[in-house]
């Protein structure tokens, strides 16, 4: 199956020898996303609320380049280095992923890249259609 590898100007470019998403079939693999500002490539100073904003616009500017939204998301990892932050980190996400809201894993890790307090990576997969071109969800709540 071919890769396409998706870049976008408006997220962070990678710090490492790695591409922001790679899409293949009806998945696109989004890289771990951390506070940085896309026009700088700074670390966004703040509170844990502020920093998982960024992440958040990060991995929809990612998701936007492939032509997806967060609706698309159907499994993300949460990396923080204080499990002290989730309930912060957990108010915004919900923002982000008001309905049909992916899987999750939160992990807490020992540091992330130039310091930052959270990652996000995701996994999003094009919609499945039916014959008259609606989604038809495998198992319908």
């Amino acid at each position: 199956m071919p890769r396409t590898i998706i870049a976008t100007a408006e997220a962070p470019k990678a710090v490492g020898p790695y591409s922001q998403a790679v899409a293949t079939g009806k998945l696109l693999f989004c890289s771990g996303q951390i506070p940085l500002k896309p026009a700088t490539g700074e670390l966004l100073q703040g509170d844990v609320t502020d920093q998982t904003t960024q992440v958040l616009e990060n991995l929809g500017a990612v998701l936007r380049a492939n032509r997806m939204t967060f609706a698309h998301v159907v499994k993300t990892t949460v990396f923080l280095t204080d499990l002290g932050d989730f309930a912060a980190m957990n108010d915004v996400y919900a923002l982000y992923f008001p309905s049909r809201q992916p899987a999750r894993s939160t992990i807490q890790v020992a540091a992330l890249p130039k310091g930052a307090r959270e990652e996000i990576e995701a996994i999003a997969a094009e919609e499945e259609m039916g014959a008259g071109g609606e989604f038809e969800p495998a198992n319908p709540l």
